[in-house]
């Protein structure tokens, strides 16, 4: 039996997707135990219980803890989710906890550096990592898995739920060690783990949508597409005071072209008004260096709450 070059292909991006939730799994794996545990440090959700329970009973246990707690979750994820989604994070979880194991029994090293220093660098790796697992469709936390339900019971967003819950998390610790530096430092680690994380699922090529104003229109549309080589949609609005009629100009342009294209504006008119808004993905009939960067999280997460990506 031959197998189509379309399967060929499907096999071959499935194997590159399982090969970087392994690397991601490993980073934050890494992370975890070189940086956070040596320096009393934890991280959110159910990672964060996990490391609460492995420094009181003994940091050899972090993966049972872990495995235990993300149990649950596991089981309804693949109750409410789908089983994509569950083998994705199944396997994440496999070798998570699997690297968990060979750090502590094969890698003995400590990272105990200045606390800025651990902040940074180990927020650092752990963001990567997770981004790297969320960006290919898995999941490493059961705090995540909640935030679903409870957004499609509920309406809170999967934001607020892991805010919530991270809340209780660092509280917790201050509580259990009686010492509420470490889930300061914890939280600005955490912050850190967003920001490098948001970074790696989004990628570092930001889009903005830009909207124009002006009474110079045909001028300005001109201009971006001769000098900017850019495409741009012409809108028709008309001013809720003064009743005048304007024509709209409507840009999809890079961060780095956002100041040659302001300059080239108020060239031909001081006074048009500019709008400026994030866009986090572009889908069109044809495939573009954006639309491949798509957000996977954000499409699984719209395939589970029945919308269309």
């Amino acid at each position: 039996m031959h197998i189509s070059q379309q399967q060929t292909k499907f096999i071959t991006s499935q194997i590159f997707i399982y090969l970087l939730i392994a690397i991601g799994a490993f980073l934050a794996a890494f992370s975890i135990e070189i940086f956070l545990m040596p320096n009393n440090l934890f991280d959110g959700g159910i990672t964060g219980v996990a490391m609460i329970c492995a420094k009181v009973f003994g940091g050899e246990l972090l993966p049972v803890f872990f495995l235990l707690l993300n149990l649950p979750f596991l089981i309804l994820a693949y109750r409410f989710i789908g089983k994509w989604f569950v083998l994705h994070m199944f396997f994440a979880f496999f070798v998570f906890v699997g690297s968990l194991f060979v750090i502590n029994q094969y890698m003995p090293w400590e990272f105990t550096g200045d606390k800025i220093e651990v902040v940074v660098i180990g927020g650092a790796i752990l963001g990567i990592g997770l981004g790297m697992v969320i960006r290919n469709g898995g999941c490493l936390d059961g705090t995540e898995i909640l935030g679903i339900i409870i957004n499609r019971q509920l309406g809170f967003t999967v934001g607020q739920v892991v805010f919530v819950c991270n809340f209780f998390v660092f509280g917790a610790a201050g509580l259990v060690f009686k010492d509420w530096h470490p889930p300061i430092l914890s939280l600005i680690t955490y912050i850190v783990v967003i920001k490098i994380m948001d970074a790696v699922i989004v990628g570092l090529d930001e889009v903005k949508s830009v909207l124009i104003i002006s009474s110079k229109s045909k001028e300005i549309a001109s201009a971006i597409m001769h000098e900017l080589g850019l495409g741009l949609t012409i809108m028709y609005g008309r001013g809720g005071y003064s009743g005048d009629e304007r024509e709209i100009i409507y840009v999809i342009a890079e961060r780095l072209q956002l100041a040659e294209l302001k300059e080239l504006i108020h060239r031909e008119d001081p006074t048009a008004f500019i709008a400026i808004e994030n866009l986090h993905e572009i889908a069109s009939g044809k495939p573009t260096t954006v639309n491949k960067k798509k957000n996977r999280i954000e499409m699984v997460f719209n395939r589970m709450l029945g919308k269309n990506p």
